[in-house]
Formats: structure tokens, sequence, C-alpha cells
């Protein structure tokens, strides 16, 4: 039960995002703005980390973690944020927010490639609904 309770508060905190970002995004250069946000997440984080008394564990992870979190941050909290805003400022948030939320198919495609996960018939089932709703909001 804890994981849908988890799962609802995460679609309501990702749903709200958008919204701000995009109020945002209207008084401040992509970047900039960018840049700001990624400082409050950070000074949150190293507060939560503190008080959680989480420090040791934050500075003795091993190679492997340190380096696919690393490329995590990059590939996730810069380019695909950084573009993200792009398209938040150019287009309608309604249009580019399900756009944008069409990252399941390439991690599908990736956990098959790289993590060797098996494909289901209700995963396929789920990627060709998500290709439909895409196709519906283009």
């Amino acid at each position: 039960m804890a994981i849908v309770i988890f799962l609802i508060l995460t679609a309501f905190f990702w749903g709200m995002a958008p919204i701000f970002d995009k109020i945002g995004l209207r008084g401040a250069d992509v970047l900039p703005a960018l840049t700001f946000r990624s400082i409050v997440v950070t000074i949150f984080l190293l507060l939560a980390t503190f008080v959680c008394k989480k420090t040791d564990a934050l500075f003795n992870m091993d190679m492997k973690t340190t380096v696919a979190l690393s490329l995590s941050a990059i590939f996730a909290g810069l380019l695909g944020m950084l573009t993200y805003y792009y398209a938040l400022r150019l287009g309608a948030i309604s249009r580019v927010v399900p756009l944008a939320a069409t990252y399941p198919l390439i991690t599908a495609f990736l956990s098959i490639v790289i993590l060797g996960e098996s494909i289901t018939v209700y995963r396929i089932i789920g990627i060709v609904l998500i290709v439909g709703g895409v196709w519906l909001v283009k």
C-alpha cells in the first residue's frame, strides 16, 4: 500500500510542477531558471540529508553507484530539464507535458536492451497505449 501512496504523491507533485515552471519561465531565461531551480533543490536535499543523518552514506557510495547517479543527473537533471524548459517556454503546457511524458517508451526499450528485462504482452500493450495517447495530443 505504501508504494501506491508514494506513486499518487509523485503524480500529484509532478503534475503541479509544470504549472509553476511555466509561470516562472515567463520571467526568466531558461538556463538561469533551471540553475535557480537546481540550487533550491540542492539546498533542500542537503538539509534533508543532514537532518536525517545520512551524510556518511552520501560520501561512501561505491564507484558504480556514483557513475550511474551522475549519468542520471546529467541526462535527466540537466539535459532533460533544459530541453523540457525550452519546450515549455515555446509551447502550450497542455501539449508539452504529455509529449514529454512519453519517456517511458525510451525507458522500456533501454530496460530490455541494457538491463536485460523481459518484454511482456502487458508492456507491449502499455507502449501502444502511450503512443496512442501521444498521437491524440499532437
